[in-house]
């Protein structure tokens, strides 16, 4: 609980989550191809990084590509796995620089071979990135991720590695794509959608939920500001009353 605790009182979420939306939309109100906001997209995901790791947020993972994308048209697709190429090779300098670990989620087995190398090959450059770790979430939905997690664990048991009756919320979490990293604290999503379209929905049980109408091209640290700003003027309960959150923070402090 005291974990709890700490990030009831914090002001700056330790784990920021963003489901980056509007894109297509910011590119189709200024008669631009898609890709053309795509591009735009992927600048904005700099400014948004450089911008945590001026707040000193821990973590920050980005809804880059779902696993319902692969129904988009071949073409978009391919410019987007080509933006992705090109976002590891200009921004490998400056994560290192920076600070910035990437960590990479979802089903993977489904990108390209190069485009898996890449990334591993990026995760293991920044590995010792210690200001702020950057999830992107590829390849990703939630709902695999937890099917994907429950046969671990079916495994796992039939095998006599795991008791069933020692699994808990705990243990199920660790099989998870996150399993190593905090639950995110603040979710947003930008261009006015109000859903979380499959991303985390497990971790995000008790995540402080943002939602905007700016589209994501144009989200900048301002922007950020102000769900940040949203964000620390709220009370987080857990489920406990206030009377309860008091007692505990008395006796935490």
């Amino acid at each position: 609980m005291t974990d709890e605790i700490n990030m009831i009182k914090s002001p700056i979420p330790e784990h920021l989550a963003i489901i980056m939306d509007g894109n297509g939309r910011w590119a189709k109100q200024r008669g631009l191809p898609r890709i053309s906001g795509h591009q735009q997209g992927v600048e904005t995901v700099i400014r948004v990084v450089d911008a945590c790791v001026k707040q000193g947020i821990r973590y920050l993972s980005l809804f880059a590509f779902s696993s319902e994308n692969w129904g988009r048209p071949r073409q978009e697709i391919d410019a987007l796995m080509g933006l992705l190429t090109q976002f590891l090779a200009s921004q490998r300098q400056k994560m290192l620089d920076d600070g910035v670990r990437l960590r990479v989620i979802g089903d993977l087995s489904r990108l390209s071979e190069p485009i898996q190398t890449a990334l591993a090959d990026a995760e293991r450059e920044t590995s010792q990135g210690n200001a702020l770790t950057l999830i992107l979430a590829l390849s990703y939905g939630s709902r695999d991720e937890i099917m994907r997690a429950a046969k671990q664990i079916a495994r796992q048991v039939v095998e006599g590695d795991l008791d069933i009756d020692q699994l808990d919320n705990k243990t199920f979490s660790l099989h998870l794509d996150t399993g190593d990293l905090p639950e995110p604290d603040l979710m947003i999503r930008t261009s006015g959608e109000v859903r979380l379209s499959n991303f985390l929905l497990w971790q995000a049980a008790y995540a402080e939920l943002y939602f905007t109408d700016v589209l994501w091209p144009d989200f900048d640290a301002a922007e950020l500001q102000k769900a940040l700003d949203d964000y620390s003027s709220r009370k987080r309960r857990f489920g406990l009353t206030d009377e309860q959150l008091q007692a505990l923070e008395e006796k935490t402090n």
